[in-house]
């Protein structure tokens, strides 16, 4: 079999890293750049009441939010049903 198919052996890899390059300290000195800061030289916080409901909702996908706003609608028809009924019940007692 080795007649056949002779043994190659690969090329040695180049296993290289940079000394002085630290790709997660160049990422946060990026983000540090791009942080929003008051007058004082501090950060200014983006949360604020209801900002993870927010994003939540913001990054939730499309048949989620169309399956919610059905059922809101669905909810809204019934309590709709209900207060006619109950307007009619109302009338025919009156008679």
């Amino acid at each position: 079999m080795s007649i056949l198919f002779p043994k190659i052996n690969k090329p040695r890899g180049w296993d290289y890293r940079p000394i002085y390059y630290d790709k997660e300290k160049e990422e946060r000195a990026e983000r540090r750049k791009t942080m929003k800061t008051d007058e004082n030289g501090g950060y200014k916080t983006t949360l604020h009441r209801g900002s993870f409901r927010e994003s939540h909702e913001a990054n939730m996908p499309q048949n989620m939010r169309a399956r919610r706003a059905s059922r809101l609608g669905f909810w809204v028809a019934i309590l709709a049903l209900l207060l006619f009924f109950a307007y009619l019940l109302t009338q025919m007692s009156v008679y």
